[in-house]
């Protein structure tokens, strides 16, 4: 399965971007999407994720800032972030699970997000 993810860009603190990732290839049907970022120095972390039934989670901190969603028609995750925050720069990148003769994951290329006045 291939991932392309759009969206990244540079904002000032406070506005808004969407990110979206769209899947291709070869599989049955996706289980999880997710959204993780990784800043310069440090690890890689969680940022989001929703289940092929709907469940969602987030990291505390982009709660009630962050929206994640999916087009299953699509194959595609987005993530809405809302009230972008210097903290918030990263280069984000979607994961998938997905179902071909076993269960896979799959990782994007990556979107830069950078949030500075």
């Amino acid at each position: 399965v291939q991932l392309q993810a759009f969206g990244g860009g540079l904002v000032q603190p406070g506005e808004s971007l969407r990110l979206s990732c769209a899947a291709s290839g070869r599989f049955f049907s996706i289980d999880t999407m997710a959204w993780y970022r990784q800043a310069p120095g440090k690890q890689r972390e969680l940022v989001a994720t929703i289940t092929s039934g709907g469940r969602i989670s987030y990291t505390d901190s982009v709660k009630g800032r962050f929206t994640i969603s999916r087009d299953n028609a699509k194959n595609t995750v987005y993530l809405q972030m809302n009230s972008l925050k210097p903290e918030d720069t990263a280069m984000y990148y979607c994961n998938v699970e997905y179902y071909y003769i076993g269960l896979h994951t799959s990782w994007g290329q990556g979107t830069q997000v950078t949030v500075s006045s």
